[in-house]
């Protein structure tokens, strides 16, 4: 064996090595010093949040000094430039949930140190995903993530809600993990094989010959209903909005914006690099399914006036408009997918921190209703300006992002004939912009019939709003300098599947 080609391989993967030593040594600091009687049993919980930031940065820069094209390491896990855009991507998001959370728990009072540890686990779970090119590694990395989902969703033990949103979190989920290690044992049961790449090679170019290829199909389906249930796409999403507001709002918030990019990347891997020629079966179930959850998360958030839970509708709707990208199963698909993902990632995030401030700020209960917004603008202007920017963003009134992320998914079906998609996204776009206007419509032209005064906002959230809100308008006037590089982190995925 070749030593040198040996720590190559390892060397690949350095920044999960890194994220698996920190999280033992962060347990360490933890369990020594929470329980010294010479430090007075100190309270670790800032402690640590401050440490895992740290963790998180190198962390960043040391996915990004892997200079790789695309490799793949120890035989079932792959790294290329594609695989480390969306894990910088998703690093920089859960440094964002982070350090919003240095003051939420000051509101909260949770002070267990070990939520930044969970959180780190998670992304290591997440960063598996990405990078996994094995079935059973995929399933083990899922597993990883989804665990530590279930143990964040409870942070809160003295709440009956989060308590209950856990359990009903954690029994859906074991039923879906079920589903997609039965699919994957499918798999394998006919082909004999678990890899992706040896997956390619056995159904590349004409497959009917093939006598068992109906079962590998049935096996892909149970690993397609696993991945349609993580993502809260209809008609799997009954468990989103009891988790969404059982949950804390800064769980809510990572539930929302991070573990989808780990499954839309597997989606990719195992479609376009493994059954590409499998597809066809298939197609029509993902397009079920894109029209229900652009219908069910449409009018179910009609009815909603809890803000958590019509966030959740609203995130069922969108997957839905995210699937309509692979729905057509068009290689320049990938592109819009991932624009309108980390454009509609931007905007969640926008509006989840703007709800986690006026939670910690505002002197009267707890904001839970959308009625509760309605003193918004008239006692601070200014945190209504991005308030004002992120929900027609979201709503996709142009000329803001969001309209042109949207544009983007209707191009590319338009472009492979998917007319009747297209229609009912157009559709479901004008009710959303129903509710999301009725929001705004809220903020600025309602009558408030008592004054709120609003505490100091903190700095560290308010310099992430910021930023979110300035990359929207960034957008606006000059688009192509946010989406070069997103063109560029693609077009090396697409490189790899033509070269393979």
């Amino acid at each position: 064996m070749n030593f040198n080609l040996y720590i190559c391989d390892w060397i690949t993967i350095i920044p999960e090595i890194f994220l698996v030593l920190s999280v033992v040594l962060l347990l360490l600091y933890s369990a020594i010093y929470s329980v010294s009687p010479f430090l007075n049993y100190p309270v670790l919980i800032t402690n640590t949040l401050w440490l895992s930031i740290y963790i998180l940065f190198i962390a960043f820069f040391l996915n990004y000094n892997v200079n790789l094209f695309f490799y793949s390491t120890i035989n079932f896990l792959i790294v290329d430039y594609f695989g480390k855009f969306i894990k910088g991507i998703v690093i920089v998001l859960t440094i964002c949930v982070l350090i919003t959370f240095l003051n939420y728990n000051k509101y909260e009072y949770i002070n267990n140190s070990e939520y930044s540890i969970i959180l780190i686990l998670t992304i290591l779970g997440t960063s598996l995903v990405i990078s996994s090119y094995n079935l059973i590694v995929l399933y083990l990395a899922i597993e990883l993530q989804s665990f530590c989902s279930y143990i964040l969703c409870s942070f809160k033990r003295n709440s009956e809600h989060s308590a209950e949103a856990a359990l009903k979190y954690f029994i859906l989920g074991a039923f879906s993990s079920s589903f997609l290690l039965f699919g994957c044992s499918l798999v394998y049961g006919f082909a004999g094989v678990l890899n992706y790449d040896q997956l390619l090679i056995l159904y590349i170019g004409e497959f009917s010959n093939y006598s068992d290829i109906n079962g590998v199909v049935i096996g892909i389906i149970f690993i397609l209903v696993s991945l349609l249930f993580k993502l809260a796409a209809a008609p799997f999403h009954f468990w989103s909005p009891d988790v969404y507001e059982g949950s804390p709002i800064i769980i809510t918030l990572f539930f929302a914006i991070v573990p989808k990019f780990g499954i839309f990347v597997f989606f990719m891997r195992l479609f376009f690099d493994s059954f590409y020629n499998l597809f066809i079966p298939l197609q029509f179930f993902i397009v079920i399914c894109s029209i229900i959850s652009m219908l069910v998360g449409s009018f179910g958030a009609l009815s909603q006036n809890k803000l958590k839970r019509l966030l959740a509708f609203s995130s069922i709707s969108h997957v839905g408009y995210m699937l309509m990208c692979l729905s057509s199963f068009c290689i320049d698909n990938i592109y819009s997918l991932i624009v309108y993902l980390i454009f509609y990632v931007i905007m969640l995030l926008s509006s989840f921190l703007l709800i986690i401030m006026l939670n910690n700020n505002i002197n009267i209960n707890r904001l839970k209703y959308i009625e509760d917004l309605v003193y918004l603008s008239k006692t601070n202007f200014f945190l209504g300006i991005p308030f004002l920017i992120t929900f027609f963003s979201i709503s996709g009134i142009p000329p803001f992002s969001g309209f042109f992320a949207k544009l983007f998914v209707f191009y590319t079906a338009i472009g492979q004939q998917m007319y009747l998609l297209c229609f009912v996204g157009i559709f479901t776009s004008i009710i959303s912009c129903f509710y999301y206007l009725r929001i705004i419509q809220l903020v600025y032209f309602t009558q408030i019939t008592k004054w709120v005064s609003f505490k100091k906002l903190e700095k560290e959230t308010s310099i992430i709003l910021t930023l979110t809100t300035l990359l929207l308008i960034l957008f606006i006037i000059h688009p192509n300098l946010l989406l070069k590089y997103i063109y560029n982190s693609v077009i090396y995925f697409t490189y790899n599947i033509q070269v393979a």
